[in-house]
């Protein structure tokens, strides 16, 4: 048999890089169909918020035509999108949401 020696270079050094996630605002837009209590719900059931905020913000929408609400890296911002929009499509309603990038 032969001897084979292996020798490492300890010098070279790896360097990662990990950069924060894009985020991206999650907006419902208004429409005359979708119920208010279905809004307010699916903000208080999607996204945690308590009762009389998600009220507020199921104001402003129908108000303002649409209002952002939730700034989420973008693979959850889609989820939620998509699961409120699959929820939204079963009970009826055309809610519409729309990502958008955070700047």
């Amino acid at each position: 048999m032969t001897d084979t020696t292996i020798t490492a270079n300890p010098s070279v050094k790896q360097s990662v890089q990990i950069a924060e996630p894009s985020m991206y605002k999650v907006i419902y837009i208004n429409d005359n169909q979708t119920s208010m209590e279905f809004v307010t719900g699916s903000l208080v059931d999607y996204f945690g918020y308590a009762e009389i905020q998600a009220e507020k913000i199921t104001e402003d929408i129908h108000q303002q035509g649409s209002a952002i609400v939730a700034v989420l890296p973008y693979e959850i911002a889609e989820q939620k999108g998509i699961e409120v929009t699959v929820d939204a499509r079963s009970n009826g309603y055309p809610l519409q949401i729309k990502l958008e990038e955070d700047e």
